[in-house]
């Protein structure tokens, strides 16, 4: 699902950790010194991950660093953070995590039409050691055709 708005940051490393089967997004409830440092691109979604609590999706461990401008007004930088999703999702989303060892997890936090705040997330299974071998063995091979298609191309 690619919509339009500005990426502010990535989560590369779920997409190495997990097998994403399906993506959806949510808002971001956010306070003022927050919007003002994402806008900046101070956003780091490494090692973030999606809790459901009290049938509400939480967003936790997301570091948002502290508005300079703010002084002591500035809010903490790894504060849980609600997520706003339509109550059908979110138990559709809750039970699949419940049943089936799925995990949710943040692939992307973005500028929506430069004005709202989103964050697009992922219902994912975990990746064996083996499996993220196998993914860096497909890449390398993909690489490597790449390389030869373009040194055939400059050749004729």
């Amino acid at each position: 699902m690619k919509s339009k708005g500005k990426t502010i940051a990535t989560n590369r490393k779920a997409r190495h950790d997990y097998f994403i089967d399906e993506t959806c997004e949510a808002g971001i409830v956010l306070t003022g010194t927050e919007i003002k440092s994402a806008r900046a691109g101070r956003v780091n979604l490494r090692d973030s991950y999606v809790q459901v609590r009290n049938g509400e999706l939480w967003l936790i461990d997301t570091h948002i660093a502290p508005y300079k401008q703010a002084g002591r007004g500035s809010h903490e930088p790894k504060r849980p953070r609600k997520l706003l999703m339509q109550r059908r999702e979110i138990n559709r989303f809750q039970g699949k995590v419940q049943e089936k060892g799925y995990t949710i997890v943040p692939l992307r936090f973005y500028l929506k039409n430069n004005k709202w705040a989103k964050v697009e997330i992922a219902l994912a299974r975990g990746k064996k050691l083996y499996d993220k071998r196998q993914a860096i063995r497909e890449r390398d091979a993909q690489r490597e055709m790449e390389r030869v298609l373009a040194g055939q191309r400059k050749g004729l």
